[in-house]
């Protein structure tokens, strides 16, 4: 039944051209094609008090624990003589929400999004929609399929492991070292604290020997303090890269795992 569900979502469903852009994104056509097509609302879209089960929230929600997992064993497997506070850092610099909108605007999913949304795309709604993917994933196939994907169309595909090894995203712990050792005094203040999108939002900027140097807004306080602190350096001409992740080569097509080669 389920082949002939997929067959159907691919040649006779209303959203086939949906079906067909997810085959060639996740390597198969879904069945629960609603389920998808979820992964890709934004709560900011809805304005009712039903926008919780109308958004990709609660799969954001689910797919953010899969992947945090996926990523933990996937790193305890390639590592098997590094200790816990190596891959704790190493899960970090691939989860965090920096990490998942570069990865997720690599895969395209900003035209998915923009399929779905009136509201203007910000960088953060592809993270989220990334993970939401990742959970209608994991309820649609179950966790070592889920994997499958992750390890080779994510992971493989749009980071360069052995890079991000000695890549140091850590911007504020640089930028206090930095001042530590050059004897200059830093400071950190919110400077404004609103709703955006219907979250917390937090304005942070950063001040070396009493002169700003950055500034930042981001949903999480110490997310913003980071990228201020990237900014900072940025404009003390002590960081070389313009940040992010590092640059990841071109590598050929892998083929298609067997388990979901299903149209």
């Amino acid at each position: 039944m389920r082949f002939l569900r997929r067959l159907y979502n691919f040649y006779i469903h209303p959203d086939k051209e949906l079906a067909r852009r997810l085959k060639g994104l996740i390597g198969f056509t879904p069945v629960h094609m609603t389920l998808f097509k979820l992964a890709f609302f934004h709560k900011s879209t809805f304005s009712t008090g039903e926008y919780a089960i109308s958004n990709n929230e609660r799969l954001e929600f689910l797919g953010d624990a899969v992947l945090s997992t996926i990523v933990a064993e996937y790193l305890f497997k390639k590592y098997p003589n590094s200790d816990e506070g190596f891959l704790t850092k190493m899960r970090s610099k691939i989860v965090k929400r920096n990490s998942l909108d570069e990865i997720a605007d690599k895969m395209g999913l900003d035209l998915f999004l923009a399929n779905y949304n009136q509201t203007r795309l910000s960088k953060s709604m592809l993270g989220n929609a990334l993970e939401a993917l990742v959970g209608a994933i994991y309820i649609e196939v179950g966790y070592e399929k889920t994997k499958q994907y992750v390890i080779r169309r994510v992971l493989r595909r749009y980071l360069d492991i052995h890079e991000l090894e000695s890549f140091d995203d850590n911007y504020k712990s640089q930028l206090l070292e930095w001042c530590q050792k050059n004897g200059r005094q830093i400071e950190y203040k919110v400077m404004a604290k609103y709703k955006s999108e219907k979250r917390d939002k937090f304005k942070v900027a950063v001040y070396v020997d009493n002169k700003k140097l950055g500034t930042a807004d981001d949903f999480n306080k110490k997310s913003a303090e980071q990228l201020a602190s990237e900014r900072a350096m940025t404009a003390l001409g002590i960081l070389g890269n313009a940040g992010g992740l590092p640059p990841v080569p071109a590598v050929e097509e892998e083929e298609e795992d067997s388990a979901s080669a299903n149209t």
